[in-house]
């Protein structure tokens, strides 16, 4: 599994070229609550239970960066998802919560 560090999104962005997804796997209040929106980037949130028959709505081609609270439960999305053929997909290591105390301040803790 390919894992970021937030400080190195940055250059991923970079690399990724075309429009990367980031593909937020909390619920919808925690989305609401809190969530990294950057220029260029196009953002689903989409509930880790609902990938499997939401699948189809996702293209193995683009590259994809999976976001949770901590880097749980999109590290396990992003092994199904590879398990699925997905080819860029990586996992935001230490969550939005790393997001929030290392990179923007504004987004807000919970």
């Amino acid at each position: 599994m390919r894992q970021l560090g937030v400080t190195e999104v940055q250059d991923w962005l970079a690399e990724a070229g075309g429009q990367p997804l980031l593909l937020d796997v909390r619920e919808p209040w925690e989305f609401q609550l809190a969530a990294i929106r950057l220029p260029g980037t196009q953002t689903l949130n989409l509930p880790m239970g609902q990938i499997p028959q939401r699948l189809a709505e996702l293209d193995p081609a683009q590259p994809m960066l999976c976001i949770c609270h901590h880097g749980m439960r999109s590290a396990q999305v992003v092994a199904f998802l590879e398990r699925a053929g997905f080819q860029s997909v990586y996992n935001l290591a230490g969550g939005i919560a790393a997001w929030s105390e290392q990179v923007d301040p504004r987004v807000p803790h919970y």
